[in-house]
């Protein structure tokens, strides 16, 4: 059992409409006696996600004491998960121990990483200085590829950034979902200029370990603000659920704002917290 999100539901603002149960994908959700329920608690992914499509308000998440999050055996991406894990074993069972450059080319293998992930070794630098106006012309890819960057760390990813290191201590800090840099061609100078950078996806990632990082964020890191920004899709939600529940655990009342980006990159709503 853990502590963590899971949908709830309001019997007596649901109509049975259905509408949640399309919008499920793990299966977590049924029509029992004309009214949605929870089949089970580790189906339910608490990203919430079948949220925007309920007419009457029914559908919130709640933090509470339930089963760890476990696709149904049967279900597509559980059986496709499972028969990775069958053939990466088989493969590696039958392949020797391999020399030189791991990517199969005649390099040096690299060195092993006491750490370890390479990747996941942390990181500070520089950020480049916000670059002058652009003229009004197309860049060249090559112009483009040598754009200044705002990232001042490494790593980013929420799984592998640690709260405690120096680059987030009395920093702003965005939370930013893993669409936005892409759908947002001014990410860098506009959004994450002067921030320090955690990203996430509510829909696709295991988001075990989530909450107790964003709690431990909001107690340690002596940040001033915090700002989520999330695409206008109904699952991203989950990203500002995250961060709003983590403060309300951690008992602190530092601001979240709220950006909301459309699929375009235009910059739909604020909203504080």
């Amino acid at each position: 059992m853990a502590i963590r999100q899971i949908i709830k539901i309001d019997e007596d603002k649901c109509d049975g409409c259905g509408l949640c149960i399309v919008d499920c994908e793990e299966g977590a959700l049924a029509i029992v006696d004309g009214k949605a329920k929870l089949v089970k608690d580790s189906y339910c992914d608490g990203l919430g996600a079948c949220i925007g499509s309920c007419p009457t308000g029914a559908l919130t998440i709640e933090v509470r004491e339930a089963d760890e999050f476990c696709l149904p055996p049967d279900h597509p991406a559980a059986q496709s998960a499972a028969a990775a894990v069958a053939a990466a074993a088989a493969t590696a069972a039958a392949t020797p121990p391999a020399s030189g450059c791991p990517s199969g080319g005649t390099g040096t293998r690299m060195p092993a990483f006491s750490g370890g992930c390479p990747g996941a070794a942390s990181r500070q630098f520089q950020a480049a200085p916000a670059p002058a106006p652009a003229p009004a012309t197309a860049a060249s890819p090559q112009t483009a590829a040598h754009s200044p960057s705002a990232l001042t760390h490494w790593p980013v990813q929420l799984h592998l950034v640690n709260f405690n290191a120096p680059q987030f201590q009395q920093r702003e800090i965005l939370i930013a979902a893993d669409c936005s840099a892409f759908a947002c061609g001014a990410f860098h100078p506009r959004l994450l200029q002067g921030k320090a950078l955690a990203i996430a996806c509510p829909k696709l990632d295991d988001p075990t370990g989530y909450m107790e990082k964003l709690v431990a964020m909001f107690q340690n890191t002596g940040s001033p603000k915090v700002t989520v920004i999330r695409m206008e899709v109904p699952c991203c939600r989950g990203i500002t659920q995250w961060v709003v529940s983590a403060r309300e655990q951690a008992g602190g009342n530092t601001p979240i704002e709220e950006i909301v980006m459309g699929v375009e990159g235009d910059l739909l709503s604020r909203n504080t917290y």
